[in-house]
């Protein structure tokens, strides 16, 4: 990855330390050319621009999810909350023109692929193989929940599941990622975890067919 776009990388609004967003770019990289990638969570495009980098070397896209209206702890009064990301018209949260600008400045327009919506929504329609999902939408109980019934099913053997903001400590952090998502996942028998960097946790899936669990 070059120093020009980790630069934008570190630069970006978002919450993924540097660490995890290069472990981040490695797993892409050895899953890009196996199919597509999606992320569920673009915020201002942070991570997109790891996934995007190493999706632009294979020749693959990266297919990512989000309303744009920011998750339950960006809102007014939470501790996450960015005034500058509000809407002055509406008063809502916009982040689609800033994830914009910054897969512009980032030359990945032509490889990350913006879709906007409630992520279930798309899922609904969602038919293809995934080689790698990265799962950082909502992080309360039912946004957790529902992004890993809705997409996890779509990960093809082999392929890999990356959770960000996975702490098995409540001390550490919320635990809807953990409860919802990584934890279930290692249920269903169909995963293995293969490396932990910080909050993100990498499984491969080892079983199944596409479209269940």
């Amino acid at each position: 990855m070059s120093d020009t776009l980790l630069a934008l990388a570190s630069a970006t609004k978002g919450f993924m330390p540097d660490d995890e967003g290069q472990a981040l770019y490695e797993y892409a990289l050895a899953r890009a050319a196996h199919g597509p990638i999606v992320e569920i969570g673009t915020y201002c495009g942070k991570s997109a621009i790891y996934l995007g980098a190493a999706a632009q070397l294979a020749d693959s896209t990266v297919f990512t999810v989000d309303h744009h209206r920011g998750s339950e702890e960006n809102q007014a009064g939470w501790e996450h909350h960015d005034d500058s990301l509000v809407d002055p018209t509406t008063g809502l949260m916009d982040t689609l023109a800033n994830f914009r600008r910054t897969m512009q400045v980032a030359q990945l327009e032509g490889t990350v692929v913006p879709i906007v919506g409630d992520s279930p929504v798309v899922a609904r329609h969602w038919r293809t193989p995934i080689s790698m999902l990265f799962i950082d939408g909502g992080h309360g109980v039912e946004p957790a929940r529902q992004d890993y019934l809705s997409w996890a099913p779509w990960v093809a053997v082999g392929g890999l599941l990356a959770i960000h903001d996975v702490f098995p400590d409540p001390a550490d952090g919320g635990r809807p990622p953990y409860e919802e998502i990584y934890l279930p996942a290692l249920a269903s028998g169909q995963y293995e975890e293969i490396e932990d960097v910080g909050s993100l946790r990498l499984l491969r899936r080892t079983s199944g067919e596409p479209g269940s669990l």
